[in-house]
């Protein structure tokens, strides 16, 4: 499963919005790969921030 993969999963699988910093901490990847994923996944528009730094899956 690729970083991008795994990033989204997380992210959609969270009842509230994640930061990085958050993924980072339950995924355990690095930071610098997850900032890469939440830019391609915010290009793909997989994602969108109703809170100012913080992450949601545009379709739940």
């Amino acid at each position: 499963m690729s970083v991008k993969e795994q990033v989204f999963d997380i992210i959609k699988a969270s009842e509230t919005p994640l930061s990085a910093g958050e993924v980072e901490k339950l995924s355990g990847l690095e930071r610098k790969a997850i900032d890469k994923a939440f830019t391609e996944l915010k290009k793909e528009n997989a994602i969108v921030s109703p809170i100012r730094c913080k992450w949601e899956a545009a379709v739940k």
